[in-house]
């Protein structure tokens, strides 16, 4: 009997052992192969966020991210606009590589090299929820649902699979995050994920959840230094037609004087959405109306509607990021899971009197990345080192242990926020930006240029044909350009040299033409 008992014992015990070793085996393949969540927002601008030092609005589940991972401080864009950076965060291309310059009609092509498809090649499951805004279906993905468009924020459409299109009742940020959680409980749970959740807010024309109505209306928001920029020596800017004064619609984009009964956008809103928005902003439209505004202080009422609006729409946002992250803590997902959260680029929130974005000075140049990776990034990382958005998919590969693609201009900045980087593999010093957009809809001058952490170089062409310089330690908010002087020929000669070799490096034809031929 004895005898027996040990036996059995001896089993039971090498059958722990054994079940040990594989769970551990387990453990540590899933730790090299970890879930990487990448949260997308549409025109989120950077100067929106607490941790980025907005001190009158919270964001406190962005944060959250940011202080147990790190936070970028120079996450540069290539090309300020929609539609061209979803493809780069597919691609890590430059948009002249891609295919993909402009929001148009154009169908991105999904014949190249993505991100999505080189992460399935590589064992993760794949999966897109949300806005993608590319004129085509996801590739690449295993699942997706994303809003067709532009998407509607209110009882939206979205299109599944294969190529269906359903109308679901409730607040878009609501949805996209209940898709996303439906999903994360439905997938293979035998594969590491990658899931990309693409968020319609914050963009025009800022409709808030019903419950954030009203959520800044005590806040006097102070109006940005040049908000009143005049725009000398800066005939692209002056040529622009994107000003809070001039551009924002009182009805279209701030609700004043809506028919709520007849305007298209609210004939989607069911009765008791529709009751709550009218009761809202009918009170805004009689405070316009009373008021009876001109000039300087109309203005600067247009300029209080849009912020009050733009960024209740962001607490919606914010909101739900947090709910994200409350179901990876409780479903035992977070401790191997990466979060990023990004915007497809900055926005102007009255800075040189604007809104949208566009031009690659710094609020529309520069957009938010946190991204919080356990055990690897320590909590509370900063880097002001200059990334691009063609180093996200690259970066993303590297986290997942996949190869990156030889036709991938960007590279990992994983060692930037490693702390691991040497002498011997160097980081930029000179970021590379193009835009194209002309005239419509906002009539900005189609440019290209580059950024240093000092100086900023741009040369405007397709009718501006101007250069523009900055000193971005003496002049940050980007109103004095001193190019052409002669205190700065030798700034500007050296940075021309460095933009004609950012130029070649990245493979920019047209550009390089159009440099030859650029006045000087």
């Amino acid at each position: 009997m004895f005898l027996i008992f040990s036996i059995r014992n001896l089993l039971s015990i090498r059958l722990l052992l054994v079940s040990v070793f594989f769970a551990g085996n387990a453990l540590a393949q899933t730790a090299t192969k970890p879930n990487i969540i990448f949260i997308f927002s549409d025109d989120h601008a950077y100067q929106a966020i607490s941790a980025y030092g907005n001190k009158l609005v919270q964001t406190p589940n962005i944060d959250r991210i940011a202080s147990e991972g790190a936070l970028l401080t120079n996450n540069l864009v290539t090309n300020s606009i929609c539609g061209p950076s979803r493809a780069t965060l597919l691609t890590g291309k430059y948009s002249h590589m891609n295919g993909y310059k402009r929001n148009d009609n154009t169908r991105f092509n999904t014949n190249q090299t993505l991100l999505s498809e080189t992460l399935r090649k590589s064992g993760y499951q794949t999966a897109w929820i949300g806005k993608m805004h590319l004129n085509s279906l996801p590739a690449g993905f295993d699942y997706w649902n994303v809003l067709p468009g532009q998407g509607h924020y209110y009882n939206p459409e979205f299109i599944g699979q294969p190529n269906d299109t359903t109308k679901y009742t409730g607040y878009v940020s609501d949805l996209i995050t209940k898709f996303s959680t439906d999903w994360l409980d439905k997938r293979d749970n035998s594969k590491p994920f990658f899931l990309i959740v693409g968020h319609k807010a914050t963009h025009r024309e800022w409709l808030p959840d019903l419950q954030d109505l009203g959520a800044y209306d005590h806040i006097n928001f102070p109006v940005p230094a040049n908000f009143y920029d005049d725009y000398k020596g800066r005939p692209a800017a002056m040529e622009q037609d994107m000003t809070i004064e001039k551009t924002m619609r009182l009805k279209q984009d701030l609700k004043v004087g809506v028919d709520f009964e007849k305007d298209w956008t609210y004939k989607r809103l069911n009765p008791e959405q529709k009751k709550v928005f009218k009761a809202y902003y009918d009170n805004i439209t009689k405070e316009f109306q009373d008021k009876k505004l001109t000039g300087k202080a109309l203005t600067e009422w247009k300029y209080q509607r849009y912020l009050k609006d733009y960024y209740a729409v962001g607490k919606s946002l914010d909101r739900n990021i947090g709910k994200l992250l409350d179901y990876l803590d409780k479903s035992g997902l977070a401790k191997n899971t990466v979060v990023i959260y990004a915007s497809d680029q900055g926005f102007y929130l009255g800075e040189h009197g604007w809104f949208d974005k566009r031009f690659i000075y710094e609020e529309s140049l520069k957009t938010p990345f946190v991204i919080r990776y356990p055990g690897v990034i320590k909590p509370g990382t900063k880097t002001e080192d200059l990334v691009l958005n063609i180093d996200w998919a690259p970066t993303v590969l590297n986290i997942a242990g996949a190869k990156v693609p030889a036709d991938m201009q960007g590279k990992s900045f994983l060692p930037l926020l490693q702390g691991t980087r040497t002498a011997l593999v160097p980081w930029r010093k000179e970021a590379y930006y193009h835009y194209y957009e002309f005239p419509e809809p906002h009539r900005v001058y189609p440019h290209f240029g580059l950024r240093t952490s000092r100086y900023k170089l741009a040369y405007f062409y397709g009718g501006a044909d101007t250069w523009e310089l900055f000193d971005l330690q003496k002049d940050p908010s980007e109103v004095n350009n001193i190019y052409g002087t002669k205190e700065t020929e030798a700034i500007s000669a050296d940075l021309k040299a460095k933009l004609k070799v950012l130029m070649n490096e990245y493979k920019d034809a047209e550009a390089l033409k159009i440099l030859a031929s650029a006045k000087k």
